[in-house]
């Protein structure tokens, strides 16, 4: 049974309300979101259907000189290569101009793809909960509002398995041998993207049980811990390591050798399988 208390990302009727504003934005990140809504339209220009921010500046927690702005961009169409590389180069021009931002991620989908059936539990969730209009019409109002159930738990993390051998690819292009000298640099964006994947997922296994949303990950970790008490210091140590990242060679292999192996079969056992993409969108 589904533990709702008040508070937890839910609003009056239980569904999970949508988190961030451009309101909670700290003064120090208002001219980074200035310059992101002016040079948008300029990249993609009539291609543009709306843009969106998440994760830690429009929650109001971002950290200066160490937070990254991460972005969300809805085309009319279907992303292209040029489209890609428009948005890297965005990202680049903000990331040199602008000393309070620690890089820029920006994730490009069709607004057909974000309001596809196949994707409502969770691109569409993902706009409607967790993304804060920035540009354009908001796709929100297309949308339905969402509950922490099983259904949105398995659309949004059960793919775990299938996401493993992709990681442990990743892991050997970035290399594992440790020599002398070794910083771990090249390891440590990778074990922060890890940790935080890990962690979300181990949060929206338990989801349903602990009846609401979070996107703070030690609360995350805590929630998943008291659930699962014999993996639980796993998470904590990962909810750590998504804030502050180390380049060590041991974690990444204990994600993909132990605790993600782990988290994808009981996620299958207790949510299910995602449904499957097209190779399209993958």
């Amino acid at each position: 049974m589904a533990e709702n208390v008040p508070g937890r990302g839910l609003d009056a009727q239980g569904d999970i309300a949508r988190e961030g504003s451009l309101g909670r934005v700290a003064p120090a990140f208002g001219p980074v979101v200035a310059a992101a809504r002016e040079r948008l339209p300029a990249v993609f220009g009539a291609r543009l259907h709306s843009a969106y921010l998440y994760g830690s500046i429009p929650r109001g927690t971002a950290r200066v000189g160490r937070s990254d702005l991460d972005l969300l961009v809805a085309l009319h169409e279907e992303p292209t290569e040029a489209d890609r590389a428009a948005a890297r180069g965005l990202g680049a021009g903000l990331d040199k101009d602008f000393a309070q931002i620690d890089g820029v991620g920006t994730l490009l989908y069709s607004r057909g793809r974000l309001l596809s059936d196949l994707e409502r539990y969770d691109l569409g969730w993902f706009v409607a909960c967790l993304c804060t209009p920035l540009l354009g019409a908001d796709l929100a109002g297309s949308l339905p509002r969402y509950r922490p159930d099983t259904l949105l738990a398995r659309e949004t993390n059960g793919d775990l398995g299938r996401l493993l051998p992709r990681w442990r690819e990743r892991i050997a292009g970035v290399g594992v041998d440790v020599g002398a000298g070794d910083s771990g640099d090249a390891r440590r964006p990778l074990v922060r993207f890890m940790s935080r994947h890990l962690v979300r997922t181990g949060f929206t296994l338990v989801m349903p049980r602990w009846g609401g949303w979070t996107s703070d990950l030690r609360e995350m970790a805590e929630a998943f811990g008291a659930y699962y008490p014999a993996r639980a210091q796993q998470m904590r140590t990962a909810a750590v390591l998504g804030y502050e990242p180390t380049g060590d060679v041991g974690v990444l292999r204990s994600y993909v050798e132990d605790l993600g192996p782990w988290l994808a079969g009981e996620y299958a056992r207790v949510h299910g399988v995602k449904a499957p993409r097209p190779d399209a969108w993958t």
